[in-house]
Order: C-alpha cells, then structure tokens, then sequence
C-alpha cells in the first residue's frame, strides 16, 4: 500500500439532495475557493443544482481526521466534480464533453500528489467509457498543461468609455426592449440554444450558470439578485414588424462619487443583428459613464461596429477553456474541415490516452482519422497543443513559431491551418 492510501481514502458518488456527504464536499469545495461559510439554503442550492446537471463529486478524505478540524466533520481534503454537457465543435455538430469543475486541495494538504490522483483516475475513466474530449476552466493558467490540457478559448476583460456619445457605423435591424429579468429565463433558454448551435467552441449552460447570469438566486438565502437589469432584441419580421426575440443582455449599474458603471453580466445574441443591436442599447444609456464585459470575443465585431474604436479598451486577455482529448480518431472525425487534404500528426502524451501517429483526410468537409504507420510524420505535437488547435481557434502557425508545433514536411502547417479554418469565431460563454 502506498503512502498515499496509508493517509487518506478517495470516494466518488453521485451528487444528492438533503445528504451530509454532499454538503460536506460542497462546504470544501466552497472553502477551497474562498467562499463564506455554507448556510443550510446555500447548501441546499448547491445541492439541487449539482443533481440537475447530474454531477459526479469525488473527494479526498483523510483516513485518521485530527479533532477539532474541518476533516473530522466530515470535509474532504480535496474535492473534483463531473458533469457532461454539449460541446458545439463546428458546422452544427454536438459532441459530448466531460467537464471538470469544483477542483480544490486544502492549503494543509498540497504537495501529496492528490490533484494528480484525482485527475488521472477521472481521465482514465473518461476515456473508457467512451468520451473524445475531457474540458475544464482553470483558476490558475499554469497546473493543467501537464495533464495534457491546452487553453483553446480565449476571452477578453473590455471598458468602453461612455463618457461621451458612442455610435455604430451601421444601423442593425430589430428593435431592443428593456424586460425585468424574472421574466428572462424562458427566454434566455431559447436565445442560448440558438447561440449554441451557431458557434463553435460554445458548452451548453448548466444550472449553476443560469443562476448567475439570471440572478434567480444567490448569497445565503438564495433570493432573486435585485440589481440586475434586463434588455432583449427582437429581429425584424419580413413585413416590417416585429419579430422573435434572438439576443438578450443582463447588466447591473454601480454608483461611486465619481462615476457610474455598467456592467455587463451577460450578453447572448443568436444574430449579428441582435449582438450590434443590444451594444447599441447599452451604450446608451444615460448618466453611464464606463461600460465593462468580461467575457468579449478575441475577434470582436463591436471593435469594427464603433464610429470610434478608441473607446474601446481591452482591460485583461486570459484563457477561458481547456480542451484535453482522449480519443484522437473521435475528436477530429467529429468537427468538420474547411478545405481538402490530408496531414499525417505524430501526438506525444505523458498519460498515454491520445500517443500515436494519426492520419487525417478531409474530403467534402468531412475529416477520416486512422493510426498512421510512418517513419515521420508531418507534423509533430503533444496533446496539449492538439486540444489548444482542436477546433481553429489558436492558429497552428502561431503554435509553430511559439515551438509547440514542429513541422516535418515544409507546407504541412500551412495545410493543417487551412483544414482546421472554422465557420465562425471559436467562442463559448458558459463558466464551469
């Protein structure tokens, strides 16, 4: 027995509601990221919200708990939570995707091996059961490259100066309506899918999102969040009228002695129109004086949409989602392709699931992959830099000049950054 089983005991079990083991994992996990201490409504929230999304919690629990510690009431050491959710990888497709979340180890704790236990044993069970690709959002850019994880999406932290008039260059169809925000879910659940099935890189929202971004109930009572603000778009019907909602904002207004800011919560828009359009509204709105988002696009249309982009400030750029592919064949087969050719891929992995030589083959939009037997390949990789590239939204010509992709044949970047081109911006809104 190693000395790792000597001090403690792992256990995985599906999340339940009015169930101490729950709670306990929830108040760790709670704790691990600095959050107050859980109030039996905040406990039950999480709860209920865990069973809707079907999460799977694993904990770490010291076998000998010291007295008078969080331990010996029952809180794991470590706590590591699963969930499947929709993963939009282009041209409409869905592929399932085991998302990671709650990852935590008590401060006390660190430096025992527990988070690399954890996660290898989930990724070995990810991968036989079935699943292509395992996706997570990282507190900290630097911990999950080792276990094969590369940031694929990136977001940007934006201000927008509203001190002064801001206009569009053109003038997006539909109109904007302002709705109070209880009367935004139903809604909000529509718009989403639409934006889902439209952009690659997009998860599908799970409870505990909605929660936030809708305010249906948060702090320690679990009540409705007050301050937020909502607007819709409706697009313009073909005779002229008004037609179904496509897009929708929530934001909220703080006040200080010297200003007045806006901020955005969340913004969702299933049309071009609608996403200009709701910019529209919400830079003009009286008595602001900043308006902040800090989930915009790399490639933000509202840049070019602004009479003067000056205005526009990116604040903060950082990685939003983390791809780790377990099935290399089920991965690239999944998406589509932009242009015919084939490239041969040599995949290095320190955990084994996705090591090997693969050949790919676009014909009509459409990718094959089988294990390749050649002397050299193409292009050479590790998992990492194949889940950062997976979907197009990192340029595997910026890879190869940063060295994370070594080209063995002169044109085979070019080639691979011509098959992997997406549709649409690689994009997702969805915080797990």
């Amino acid at each position: 027995m190693s000395d790792f089983d000597d001090d403690y005991e792992i256990r995985t079990f599906p999340a339940a509601i009015d169930d101490p083991a729950t709670d306990a994992w929830f108040a760790a996990c709670t704790l691990g990221f600095h959050g107050g201490v859980a109030t039996p409504e905040t406990a039950s929230g999480d709860a209920r919200r865990a069973v809707a999304d079907g999460r799977v919690l694993t904990g770490v629990y010291r076998r000998e708990p010291q007295s008078d510690t969080v331990d010996a009431d029952g809180w794991p050491v470590a706590t590591y939570e699963t969930f499947g959710k929709s993963l939009h990888v282009g041209g409409g497709a869905m592929l399932p995707a085991h998302l990671i979340s709650g990852v935590t180890v008590q401060p006390t704790h660190r430096r025992r091996g527990i988070l690399r236990r954890m996660i290898t044993d989930d990724l070995a069970r990810a991968a036989k059961s079935g699943s292509a690709v395992a996706a997570l959002t990282a507190s900290e850019g630097t911990i999950y490259r080792r276990f094969g994880f590369g940031p694929a999406l990136r977001e940007r932290h934006v201000t927008i100066d509203a001190r002064r008039p801001v206009t569009l260059l053109g003038e997006p169809t539909g109109s904007v309506e302002l709705v109070p925000v209880a009367r935004l879910e139903s809604i909000a659940h529509d718009v989403f899918a639409r934006f889902h099935a439209r952009t690659p890189g997009s998860i599908d929202r799970h409870a505990g999102a909605w929660n936030r971004t809708l305010g249906l109930a948060i702090g320690d009572e679990e009540k409705p969040d007050r301050t937020l603000r909502g607007v819709v778009h409706r697009a313009s019907s073909g005779d002229g009228g008004v037609g179904d909602v496509d897009g929708y904002a929530t934001y909220r207004v703080t006040e200080t002695e010297k200003e007045a800011v806006l901020h955005v919560v969340d913004l969702v828009a299933a049309t071009d129109d609608a996403y200009l359009g709701l910019w529209r509204l919400l830079l003009s709105i009286d008595l602001v004086t900043r308006v902040t988002w800090d989930a915009a696009p790399l490639d933000d249309p509202l840049v070019h949409a602004l009479a003067d982009n000056r205005v526009y400030d990116v604040r903060h750029e950082e990685d939003h989602v983390w791809f780790r592919l377990l099935d290399v064949p089920a991965a690239l087969s999944a998406r589509p392709y932009a242009s015919d050719g084939v490239v041969t891929i040599a995949v290095s992995d320190d955990l084994g699931h996705a090591t090997g030589t693969y050949r790919l083959t676009s014909e009509g939009g459409t990718g094959a992959v089988k294990r390749a037997a050649v002397r050299r390949a193409d292009v050479e990789l590790d998992v990492a830099t194949l889940g950062a590239l997976w979907l197009g939204g990192i340029d595997p010509v910026t890879l190869a000049a940063a060295g994370l992709v070594r080209e063995r044949r002169v044109g085979a970047v070019q080639t691979l950054r011509a098959l992997l081109r997406p549709e649409r911006p690689v994009y997702g809104v969805t915080y797990f």
